[in-house]
């Protein structure tokens, strides 16, 4: 099974972020670097990456870019152990596949992941045939708007969704991760204070409230009302 085994974020001010973040989840257990001044230079903005633990990092990620990933440079040592490749993947999403990982430490809980990509059932079939997932089913979100949920394998339970961005303005393809707060209002109301930008919250078909927002400095991220078990 692969599944995500860590989230670095990565920004242009590494402890005002840790800042917010400690205030807004409670605790300072999430990685943070400072966004390095080539990927400044080439656009890159503050973002979350990430990271697919896989047996084999090289080995995957050439398996993935004969399927049409392109490759962002040489293999990264990890600073606290570890090496992973970064990608585009196909739909354009910028994700990690890492391997040689040290035991796992406590970091910030990711309760669901979100692939906004440009051809959903192309996304779908590579993560499947890549990773082992499995589509779940597919779940209708409203405003004409349907995502496909995947488990990390078959029978399990849904951990994330496939969103088909095409059309849609302003969304560009990333992973999106949800962290889980207890209530959604002041998580957002904090989020406004620190200077970032909360969209209005929707009700998902279950009864669960989200909302996407950004952080002081940039970075997409998003926030689920409930417990912070993690997902899968």
């Amino acid at each position: 099974m692969t599944s995500f085994c860590r989230f670095d974020l990565r920004t242009t001010d590494a402890e005002g972020a840790r800042a917010f973040y400690a205030r807004l989840l409670g605790h300072e257990r999430a990685r943070i670097w400072p966004l390095h001044e080539q990927a400044i230079a080439r656009g890159a903005r503050p973002h979350w990456l990430g990271h697919l633990e896989v047996e084999d990092a090289e080995r995957t990620a050439a398996a993935f870019v004969e399927r049409g990933a392109v490759r962002f440079g040489p293999t990264m040592a990890l600073r606290d152990g570890g090496q992973a490749v970064v990608l585009r993947d196909p739909g354009g999403a910028v994700v990690a596949v890492s391997s040689g990982l040290p035991a796992a430490t406590p970091s910030a809980e990711v309760v669901f992941h979100v692939l906004n990509t440009t051809d959903a059932a192309r996304a779908m079939a590579n993560y499947c045939a890549l990773f082992g997932w499995a589509n779940v089913d597919r779940l209708d979100v409203g405003e004409g708007l349907a995502i496909d949920r995947f488990a990390w394998r078959a029978g399990g339970a849904s951990v994330g969704a496939i969103a088909d961005v095409t059309g849609r303005p302003g969304v560009h393809p990333h992973w999106l991760f949800f962290f889980a707060v207890p209530a959604l209002e002041p998580a957002m109301a904090l989020t406004r204070e620190a200077g970032g930008l909360v969209l209005p919250p929707t009700v998902l078909p279950d009864g669960t409230r989200v909302c996407v927002c950004d952080d002081p400095q940039g970075a997409t991220f998003a926030l689920r009302e409930g417990p912070r078990a993690r997902a899968g």
